[in-house]
């Protein structure tokens, strides 16, 4: 059977909390404040009793009596107005025998004390005690009375009710009690404030809802494929994803970046300049102790402030043989297509010889079409040892067929298959681009002529494109290689951009010769080392 977890609002659980620490600070405020009040109340009611009763033992009146043993009602009318004037429940004197001489009750006087414990007070001893006499039980403060000889004569006995302290301790909780209700009034209100403040800084999400969040984050961002840092507003990395720590282990970087400085886990970082500028970097070339990376860089904004910036990137390598299959695949189909439709049109010719029965005219058609393909299929294989550099080549002279454009390929001497094939992917990038804008920039010429020419020299790879078409004027020249500029509409602008790219991460060189209505020159020389000489 599966027990159902009960979840509680965080404002329930922020309200019982508080309220539960405060109701237990009150309630033990209040023991200790009742206990020190009843003590202080007490420790006053037998002060008070004491003092009333060393002043009466001084008294001439109860002094002369007592030794003179003349009991008039002088002494009972001042013990009455001692007793009166001061709130006690009697003020008894007594002789040493505990007769007493003076009593609220007058029926009393003459009688011997009641309660046993004026003893130790006959014997000289000044105390307080508690006992029960005749009037209930007191709190009873014992004084001895001297003559001007320092002979003890009598007991001076001062008594307070029980009842009276005892309603004054009353009194005294009941404000206590009265305070603690109060402040846990205030306390709950509190709570309430406070569970709707945190509640409000939450953005009204509960506690389990934001654990579930931060599980379903983190899952996310181990599970993606692209590496992820983040930093915050002090460049301090705060967070990596797997993908990240495995490219940064391929770097040879330290496996636990969490909570260093960027800047002194990564010095080539660009995360920097984001936290500096607040504008975002996109498709950025970054190299990590030779691992090299695209990567892209954003802020992170909150309320108009930028408080941190992460950045996602990709090892180049897995990009690169990405690009190599989708360029592979891209260029066979489109030499696939060209070829077809060039196909197509040469059935439609010799159809058409067919039903004329021009038979002589086919022979000689046919004948020639073999004889030309076999010489430019030859020609091809000759000179480029790299399948996939004459696949590409193939594909493009279909393509400049099927677009009319008369495409020369001129090797001067024999290109062998690169040693590294990274080599090839950014030629196709290069050639492909290059081509593919001569021929669209000649769609509406006249003449159509594009010449390619290559040449090898055990180092270098020479190549020259030029175009027949209609040229560039300066200003364009000036901006053809920016990303995203074009005279041709939106969403273009990237072949040429790409084109530079590429040649710069081959350490080649790139110069163009365009003139307005004239044509334009691309002159391109790489580092190219062949297969076998790298063996």
């Amino acid at each position: 059977m599966r027990i159902q977890n009960f979840r509680f609002k965080l404002s329930t659980v922020i309200i019982f909390l508080v309220c539960l620490v405060v109701l237990i600070s009150l309630m033990i405020t209040d023991l200790l404040i009742s206990h020190s009040v009843s003590k202080s109340i007490q420790a006053n009611s037998e002060e008070k009793a004491r003092i009333v009763a060393r002043t009466v033992s001084k008294s001439h009146i109860v002094i002369d009596a007592l030794e003179n043993r003349t009991y008039s009602n002088s002494i009972q009318d001042y013990t009455n107005d001692i007793q009166t004037a001061t709130e006690m429940l009697f003020v008894v004197v007594m002789d040493m025998n505990g007769v007493r001489r003076t009593h609220p009750n007058p029926e009393e006087i003459g009688k011997p004390f009641v309660g046993g414990d004026e003893k130790q007070a006959l014997k000289g001893k000044e105390y307080v005690s508690i006992s029960k006499g005749t009037l209930g039980e007191s709190v009873r403060a014992f004084t001895p009375i001297y003559n001007k000889n320092k002979e003890q004569i009598g007991v001076v006995a001062v008594g307070i009710s029980l009842k009276s302290v005892e309603t004054a301790l009353g009194r005294s909780h009941r404000n206590i009690l009265l305070v603690t209700f109060f402040g846990l009034l205030v306390g709950i209100m509190g709570a309430i404030l406070l569970a709707r403040y945190i509640k409000r800084t939450l953005l009204g999400l509960e506690p389990f809802a934001i654990a579930k969040i931060l599980e379903e984050r983190s899952t996310m961002l181990q599970s993606v494929h692209e590496g992820i840092i983040a930093v915050d507003h002090h460049s301090i990395i705060t967070l990596v994803n797997k993908s990240a720590l495995l490219i940064f282990q391929k770097a040879g970087l330290d496996s636990h970046p969490v909570g260093m400085n960027i800047h002194e886990y990564m010095p080539s970082t660009g995360l920097d300049r984001v936290l500096q500028t607040g504008v975002p970097e996109l498709d950025e070339e970054q190299n990590i102790n030779g691992v090299s990376i695209l990567v892209n860089r954003v802020p992170l904004v909150v309320n108009g402030e930028v408080v941190g910036a992460i950045s996602t990137f990709r090892d180049k390598t897995e990009v690169n043989q990405l690009a190599e299959q989708l360029t592979g695949v891209r260029a066979y189909t489109d030499a696939l297509r060209a070829q077809s439709h060039e196909f197509m049109n040469r059935l439609h010719v010799i159809r058409g010889m067919i039903e004329l029965k021009s038979y002589r005219q086919l022979t000689d058609y046919i004948r020639t079409l073999v004889k030309y393909r076999n010489q430019e299929f030859g020609n091809i294989t000759e000179h480029f040892k790299d399948p996939a550099l004459g696949g590409f080549i193939m594909g493009k002279l279909s393509y400049a067929r099927e677009q009319n454009v008369d495409l020369t390929i001129d090797t001067k001497t024999v290109i062998p298959e690169p040693a590294d094939q990274k080599t090839t992917h950014e030629l196709i990038t290069i050639l492909g681009n290059v081509i593919d804008n001569a021929i669209e920039a000649m769609a509406h010429s006249e003449e159509k002529t594009l010449e390619v020419s290559f040449s090898y020299d055990g180092e270098w790879l020479d190549m020259e494109v030029f175009d027949s078409g209609p040229g560039m004027p300066e200003e364009i020249q000036n901006r053809v290689f920016e990303k995203g500029y074009s005279t041709k509409g939106d969403n273009r602008g990237y072949g040429l951009a790409l084109v530079e790219k590429s040649i710069q991460t081959l350490g080649g060189e790139l110069q163009m010769d365009s003139k307005w209505m004239l044509g334009t020159n691309f002159y391109i020389n790489i580092p190219y080392k062949s297969k076998e000489v790298e063996l």
